[in-house]
């Protein structure tokens, strides 16, 4: 669950047309929005024929909301390439470009990711000192939550990417999660120092000497990412996509088997009855929407991707991200910490 954030009023931009079920899913999700952070204004991109009447049904949103008509779309499955190529006049790229022409402090999308991406690279360019942006989630855990990066953006990383990386996600548990200092780990096939490939122990050499504002815990396992072992943990996208997927499914696994096993006979049903209270807490806990956004971190502007399936509680979150993201200068505070990085590294 994210945190409440400082009552400054921000500008967020949102790609009406993207998503399973925009744009009326996109402006039910900002009106949930704006009553948990009244001090938000929007800008909603898309067909103007569509979004406006939808809009008028808010009396409240419509009041911080301006919509900007948008000619075109992008496909779920377009090829990011394709887009990059022609896709100026969607409601994606004119979003992406409110934020880098400094109309809008943040772009939500819950549209195409890989486009999204590509486009959010072109427009807003990536920060100084870093070399490659990163995906960024929050996951749920047994003892809290943690960040988990990079969920797909670089399929392949150097050791300078996954040290940025590393930066970039304390960075995020700070702001996001409120740690003071957080814990930083590094996925492996082991925890001891000589297993895995040289490159990741470079990269724990690195952080391991760093005279830093986290604290690098060291090597982690697949199992400790749900485990809460460290606040964030830090792996390449081929890596973290996978992982991320995996644990998704054995979640919804674990779901259908216990909904089976409560529906299996009358004293299965009347005990599932009885713990009903525990189960709605539980379904809190897991809920995916709750987790909602993931952050495209490194770049010179606020980009969030929203899960395109959700529904208005988990693109509200989603918009949640961005605004905790803008308020608790993010951006600002990376820059800060890798230039201090690389002078302790000149030195």
């Amino acid at each position: 669950m994210l945190r409440a954030t400082m009552p400054d009023t921000n500008t967020i931009a949102l790609d009406a047309m993207g998503g399973d079920q925009a744009p009326e899913m996109v402006i039910l999700g900002a009106d949930a929005a704006r009553k948990r952070y009244p001090n938000t204004n929007f800008l909603l991109f898309g067909d103007v024929s569509v979004c406006a009447p939808l809009l008028r049904r808010f009396s409240g949103l419509s009041t911080v909301t301006q919509v900007v008509h948008t000619e075109d779309i992008v496909p779920p499955d377009a090829k990011p390439s394709a887009m990059v190529r022609h896709g100026r006049k969607t409601s994606m790229w004119v979003a992406i470009d409110s934020v880098a022409a400094g109309r809008a402090d943040a772009i939500v999308s819950a549209g195409n990711t890989g486009a999204l991406m590509a486009m959010s690279k072109l427009i807003l360019k990536t920060l100084p000192g870093i070399s490659r942006p990163a995906i960024a989630g929050i996951v749920p855990t047994r003892r809290s939550e943690s960040v988990f990066l990079d969920l797909g953006a670089n399929i392949e990383c150097g050791p300078e990417n996954l040290v940025e990386f590393a930066f970039m996600g304390a960075i995020l548990a700070r702001a996001v999660l409120g740690v003071v200092r957080p814990t930083v780990g590094l996925l492996n096939v082991g925890e001891e120092e000589f297993k895995g490939k040289n490159e990741l122990r470079e990269v724990a050499n690195t952080l391991g000497s760093a005279d830093t504002f986290f604290d690098f815990h060291g090597f982690v396992e697949g199992n400790n990412l749900t485990a809460g072992t460290t606040d964030v943990v830090v792996t390449d996208g081929f890596t973290g996509n996978v992982a991320l997927k995996a644990v998704e499914g054995v979640a919804q696994v674990y779901s259908d088997f216990l909904r089976r096993s409560l529906r299996s006979s009358w004293g299965a049903r009347l005990g599932a009855l009885l713990a009903r209270p525990a189960f709605r807490s539980l379904s809190e806990k897991v809920d995916p929407r709750r987790h909602n956004g993931a952050m495209f971190v490194g770049l010179n502007g606020i980009a969030v991707k929203s899960h395109g399936g959700t529904d208005l509680l988990g693109f509200a979150n989603a918009i949640g991200v961005a605004i905790d993201i803008v308020q608790q200068g993010v951006n600002e505070r990376i820059i800060a910490e890798l230039s201090g990085l690389q002078q302790d590294q000149a030195n």
